[in-house]
């Protein structure tokens, strides 16, 4: 069985653990790989946070900014702080407004962006560059009544083509995640409002993302509840396509993510983000079923909050 911890998001608290929750992706970008474009004003982006919650989400994941391979990130290039800003502010106060116990995560490595999300009624910041890309973050991060997903990227989304792979992916990634958690922490932020993420695809080689799920376990000790995104993601694509036409697009990639998410929960994640949400909460609630010894301890579906 995965350890069980208690998450702080500063004024509330959720059990992690007890079964595998689900982080719905609601992206507001012109450009995300997946879904750019989608939801073109605040009140689409709304009704689709809505309608995520209530095909199972436990959270919502809201990104203005994308980091897509290739994209420009924290340069002159990269999306401004108040472009982002006027992206995401509007949807959580929106989401908020239709329902402030719905748990609201922002995508963001712009501490002002973190800042505003905050203050508008997220209660989580979820850094792709475990607050690496912006010297505030960490600081910023350490002085806001929030949780916190570290994640591990290798380079930016403009170095990704030219790495080269990392024959020690699982102990790299592992050694790199402690130095971050230990930098954030030495910043303010508490042990446990931190959750960790491998990063999948984040600066990884098509041959390093397999070898890291296929450890994903390993990771458990770091001591920290543990997410996942592999959802959309193209190495499963390319594997999955390769009986058929070659790489299946984002749009085609529903069954190999469920795949990839049953078996990092099967590994002991704690939160899987997911872009369709209602196919993974399904999913996992077999998984959830046989940790949970097969169903002879009871149903694992109860209330995870506190």
């Amino acid at each position: 069985m995965r350890p069980v911890f208690k998450w702080n998001l500063g004024a509330r608290r959720i059990d992690l653990g007890r079964r595998t929750l689900v982080m719905g992706v609601l992206n507001v970008t012109p450009d995300s790989f997946s879904d750019g474009g989608k939801f073109k004003s605040v009140d689409e982006a709304v009704q689709q946070g809505l309608r995520l919650v209530a095909e199972g989400a436990d959270f919502l994941d809201i990104g203005g900014e994308s980091t897509r391979p290739g994209v420009s990130v924290a340069g002159e290039q990269a999306v401004t702080a108040a472009e982002e800003m006027a992206r995401v502010v509007p949807v959580i106060e929106g989401i908020k407004k239709a329902n402030r116990q719905i748990f609201i995560s922002v995508d963001t490595y712009k501490a002002e962006v973190a800042r505003a999300a905050v203050g508008a009624g997220a209660e989580i910041v979820n850094d792709v560059s475990g607050m690496t890309w912006d010297p505030e973050m960490a600081a910023t991060a350490g002085s806001l009544p929030c949780g916190v997903v570290l994640m591990h990227t290798r380079g930016k989304p403009g170095d990704w083509r030219d790495l080269p792979p990392e024959p020690r992916i699982v102990q790299v990634v592992q050694h790199e995640l402690h130095e971050t958690v230990q930098r954030v922490i030495g910043a303010g932020v508490q042990h446990d409002r931190i959750v960790v993420d491998p990063g999948f695809g984040f600066g990884k080689r098509f041959e390093n993302n397999y070898p890291l799920l296929q450890k994903f376990e390993d990771l458990h000790s770091m001591g920290f509840p543990l997410m996942v995104g592999l959802s959309r993601k193209s190495f499963l694509g390319r594997t999955a396509g390769i009986r058929f036409k070659g790489d299946l697009g984002p749009q085609e990639r529903l069954h190999p993510s469920i795949a990839a998410a049953v078996i990092a929960a099967m590994k002991g994640a704690h939160i899987v983000r997911a872009h369709d949400v209602r196919p993974t909460v399904e999913a996992l609630a077999i998984v959830d079923e046989v940790l949970d010894d097969g169903g002879q301890s009871g149903n694992p579906w109860f209330d995870a909050y506190s």
